[in-house]
């Protein structure tokens, strides 16, 4: 006899409202909602009274939410994650007067942290860096970009980006690896800024070719490297066929975003100083504007991104942590949302909606981000009355549960 096949889906959550974000516009907000998901994709999204059926009869595992909210898991698009150490001296030197790149050209900023990441083994490494990682998925992360740049040479970019990946697997979260190699000029090649780039450049193709690399980023910025050379940095990228991103215009406006819409980047991260010629350029290849309202508020900075050229030109804007040891060490992208409606004015819809499915799209990512039939299963329940709730309170445990592929994290 043939054992008999059971159809019902892998599982069910019923007993909350759902915010969709499937739509152009508000939280796509489906009352009394239900949630179906079978082999880590969603199969049902809608309300519960559309069900074929009882929810013990359509699915084998059953979850009654008790009330609250469900969105689509957050994606935190732009992370410096995984160091060793940290900066906080330097956040005293700030607050006593010392500029960001005065710090940076004493020996401090992140080449500080370079001194200490390589220093560290990479055991050492996972260990101080699976507590933030950790701290995120607590607030509702369901996918992390981690990029390198605190190595600045080849056994060290490739111990952080190997790091990076064990901490997808270790907490079975989505973890999207980005290299960037070029963030600083290392001490070795003081001088050589040309050579250093010789040498990333070099260094990429073996890592890709590792499964290291998902997408490649830089700095470009005074303190960091120039149009040129980061030009050289993403050709190397295109004839990988990697995707690419950039630290555009955070301190200055050095047309970082123009240049990498026109190599069709995923995204221009920190933008405040972009031009009106670099709005148009974004939008025209589709190149997300990342905000990162935490390293906004650390610096205490005054300028802000163009956020009203970004939305009559209908550029998408992410929010994202920006977690690093230095100018933002931010754990929590929920607080990164409601920094970006106290500082940049965003909605809390629009906040959630650059947390959710415009940070999935910086990231290349068209399967999350949303909740809709086909996408990956990646949610979270929230003990909110309302969505504003997840920009309005600062802090708390407002986490009930957390899927990932449709699989609860512990």
């Amino acid at each position: 006899m043939t054992a008999a096949v059971d159809n019902r889906w892998d599982g069910l959550i019923v007993g909350a409202a759902l915010a969709t974000l499937d739509a152009e516009a508000g939280y796509g907000a489906i009352e009394d909602g239900a949630l179906g998901w079978h082999d880590g994709r969603l199969v049902f999204v809608g309300p519960r009274a559309a069900l074929a059926d009882t929810p013990d009869v359509v699915a084998k595992q059953v979850v009654d939410a008790g009330g609250g909210w469900i969105t689509p898991g957050l994606v935190d698009c732009h992370t410096h994650l995984v160091f060793a150490g940290d900066r906080a001296g330097e956040f005293e030197q700030r607050l006593q007067g010392a500029s960001y790149e005065q710090i940076a050209r004493a020996g401090g900023g992140i080449v500080s942290s370079v001194r200490a990441t390589r220093a560290a083994s990479e055991d050492e490494l996972l260990a101080q860096s699976l507590p933030r990682a950790r701290a995120l998925l607590a607030d509702g992360v369901t996918t992390i970009e981690i990029k390198s740049g605190y190595g600045l040479d080849y056994d060290n970019e490739r111990k952080m980006l190997r790091v990076a990946r064990r901490i997808g697997e270790v907490l079975g979260v989505g973890v999207r690896t980005t290299f960037l190699g070029a963030h600083a000029l290392p001490p070795e090649f003081s001088g050589n800024a040309d050579g250093y780039i010789d040498a990333v450049c070099a260094w990429l193709p073996r890592l890709h070719d590792e499964g290291l690399v998902d997408a490649v980023d830089a700095f470009c910025e005074r303190i960091g490297f120039d149009a040129a050379q980061t030009r050289r940095v993403f050709d190397a990228a295109r004839a990988l066929g990697l995707p690419v991103k950039l630290h555009a215009d955070q301190l200055s406006d050095g047309h970082g975003a123009a240049l990498v819409a026109g190599f069709d980047g995923l995204s221009a991260d920190h933008v405040e100083h972009t031009s009106p010629e670099g709005v148009r350029a974004m939008a025209e290849h589709g190149t997300v504007a990342v905000l990162l309202p935490g390293a906004f508020h650390v610096l205490r900075e005054t300028k802000l991104p163009p956020l009203d050229a970004f939305r009559a030109h209908q550029v998408p804007m992410a929010v994202a942590t920006d977690c690093n040891p230095g100018t933002s060490p931010l754990q929590s992208l929920r607080l990164a949302m409601s920094l970006a409606c106290t500082h940049f004015k965003l909605t809390p819809e629009e906040a959630l909606r650059g947390a959710t499915v415009h940070g999935a799209r910086a990231l290349g990512l068209r399967d999350r981000g949303v909740l809709r039939m086909g996408a990956r299963a990646d949610f979270v329940h929230w003990a909110i009355a309302r969505p504003a709730e997840l920009c309005y309170w600062l802090g708390g445990a407002l986490a009930q549960s957390i899927f990932v592929g449709g699989q609860r994290l512990a």
